[in-house]
């Protein structure tokens, strides 16, 4: 998605103020919304030329003159979906908001026609043994149990090829000869696919050490085999790109409410009772972008998690970025995970 910041105007814009920021912008749309980002309406090239030929001046709020019930694609929503919407209402653009109407990103017909080959390698991580999930992982790993009709595995690995992703690397250690059977070279998705073996689990980050590192020459993806997500990989690789990071660990904000009155004090003194107030915090989503040096630095055979590599940059005084997750995004960790996944991949 784009960042749509640069194509915003309040609704009491002047008209050729709007312009100005509708020709800046290159997207042929602005996108109107309130001081809390909320979506009024959008204003494009044709909302211009009737509001000239009503004689409208160049001091005329953008509100007068916008589109108030714009077309718009909700986040959770799959690519499909967000395409026909825009091949079926011939539209060129489609903001993209969040349950209370936020703008958080916008879509355009071009980039989601550009099918451009991107270089970048993709690192799958297939060989956990998915306890949790027992028995249906008894003969079947994990990111081998069909979500929709399809394993997860290939459901995420479809996910980067119709992003334009081609080079892919898929570690195993639990059942690999199910894995390599099904995918094998990748050449019925017109990919390359290079396996990479644990024989003793390395943790989740140590198959890194497995790599080729002479071929790891550009920023890599890395991600659990066990996730269904929608977000732009795109978007996250232009992140990484842009500040300079040797990672940057995909979040997701995730709230826990306390179900009591939390007392504050000063001594014997209550100063605060908070009824049953509600923390807010990131978690890992298990998606992650490396620099090949960080890449480099885990050494074969070597046995490290994610976390731990990240916070060993972080003590040596590199930059580790985290890049918020608004799309769709699940875990398939536990049973009822399985079963919410199945529901929701019939409607996505």
């Amino acid at each position: 998605m784009k960042n749509w910041k640069t194509v915003a105007a309040l609704p009491n814009t002047p008209l050729e103020q709007a312009i100005g920021v509708l020709d800046k912008g290159g997207l042929g749309i602005v996108l109107v919304t309130d001081s809390d980002d909320t979506l009024l309406g959008t204003m494009t090239d044709g909302d211009v030329r009737r509001a000239l030929l009503r004689h409208q001046t160049m001091v005329t709020p953008v509100s007068e003159i916008m589109c108030s019930t714009p077309q718009v694609a909700e986040l959770h929503w799959s690519r499909e979906k967000r395409l026909s919407i825009m091949e079926s209402n011939r539209i060129l653009q489609l903001p993209v908001v969040d349950a209370s109407r936020r703008v958080v990103g916008i879509e355009t017909l071009h980039d989601m026609l550009d099918h451009k080959r991107l270089e970048n390698p993709v690192f799958l991580m297939a060989g956990g043994f998915g306890k949790r999930l027992f028995p249906l992982t008894q003969r079947c790993p994990k990111p081998m149990l069909k979500v929709g009709g399809k394993p997860i595995l290939e459901l995420i690995l479809q996910s980067f090829v119709d992003a334009g992703f081609h080079r892919f690397y898929i570690s195993t250690h639990y059942l690999p000869e199910v894995i390599r059977e099904h995918f094998g070279d990748g050449s019925r998705w017109n990919v390359s696919i290079q396996y990479v073996h644990e024989d003793e689990p390395l943790g989740t980050g140590g198959a890194l050490g497995l790599l080729p590192h002479d071929e790891i020459e550009m920023p890599i993806f890395l991600m659990n085999g066990d996730l269904l997500t929608r977000v732009d990989y795109r978007s996250l690789l232009d992140f990484h790109e842009r500040h300079e990071g040797s990672a940057t660990l995909c979040v997701r904000e995730y709230e826990s409410q306390i179900p009591y009155g939390v007392i504050q004090s000063d001594g014997h003194r209550i100063t605060h009772i908070v009824e049953k107030p509600v923390q807010h915090y990131f978690i890992n989503a298990g998606i992650y972008m490396l620099s090949p040096e960080l890449v480099r630095r885990v050494a074969p055979g070597e046995r490290i998690d994610m976390p731990t590599l990240l916070e060993r940059e972080i003590d040596a005084g590199r930059a580790v970025n985290m890049f918020p997750v608004h799309e769709y995004w699940l875990d398939i960790g536990r049973m009822d995970d399985f079963q919410r996944a199945q529901q929701e991949v019939l409607n996505p």
